[in-house]
């Protein structure tokens, strides 16, 4: 890719083709580990770095892999990247890393780091690749971070709650107590919770997304009839 746009790769990755609520990939984490911010925000920067990382290996050698083999290369690619976070994880973030549990070493089989290996990394060159891969990632952080945000303020009443697994115990400060006194909404850090927030939110960006479109019809609109008043 000669003439690469950066801009329209970042804009895809956050909002336009969001892997959480447009393509609606990797729904199994998105939904079981957004009960909170940390939790949401632990795994997605997890995954953020797999892609990135994996996409830049999958550029670097995409010459070299016969066309039959790609998938099964791409794969073992992944999977050591994710055995490093896992790792690293369990050594520094160790109380983050037995609450996310299974969800971190399944990151080798989330549709979204194959799928950019595979339709992004595997045809363009290793820069672009890279951003591609970790702007994907972060829009996916940003859609567990905000539904797991959710869930929290109506489930605990509070937002950063157990900050300290990811910073230390000097984070328990940083916990915000949003409603005081606030005994719990059980449903929303329940599955069922997960799926009624996650349909808010695709319903609250496709308002967006219209209200965008309508906002540019008018004055495309207006200068069409000034031109057939002339």
């Amino acid at each position: 890719m000669s003439d690469v746009n950066y801009r329209e790769i970042v804009w895809n990755g956050i909002w336009k083709n969001n892997a959480g609520i447009v393509a609606l990939l990797g729904l199994c984490p998105l939904l079981a580990v957004s009960s909170t911010v940390v939790n949401g925000v632990g795994l997605g920067l997890a995954t953020a770095i797999v892609m990135a990382f994996s996409n830049a290996a999958v550029s670097l050698v995409r010459r070299y892999i016969p066309n039959e083999i790609r998938i099964p290369v791409f794969i073992v690619i992944i999977a050591v990247l994710v055995t490093i976070i896992e790792l690293v994880m369990h050594a520094y973030f160790q109380a983050l890393y037995h609450v996310l549990g299974i969800f971190v070493p399944l990151i080798v089989v989330n549709c979204n780091v194959l799928g950019r290996a595979e339709a992004f990394a595997s045809k363009n060159a290793v820069m672009p690749s890279i951003v591609d891969g970790f702007m994907v990632g972060f829009g996916l952080t940003l859609t567990l971070g905000v539904l797991g945000a959710i869930r929290e303020v109506f489930g605990m009443g509070t937002l950063f709650s157990g900050i300290d697994m990811a910073l230390g115990p000097w984070a328990k400060s940083w916990v915000i107590t949003v409603v005081p006194d606030y005994h719990g909404f059980l449903l929303a850090i329940l599955p069922p919770g997960a799926f009624i927030g996650l349909g808010f939110m695709i319903a609250g960006k496709n308002w967006l997304d219209a209200r965008g479109k309508a906002g540019k019809r008018q004055p495309e609109a207006a200068a069409g009839t000034v031109l057939m008043s002339r």
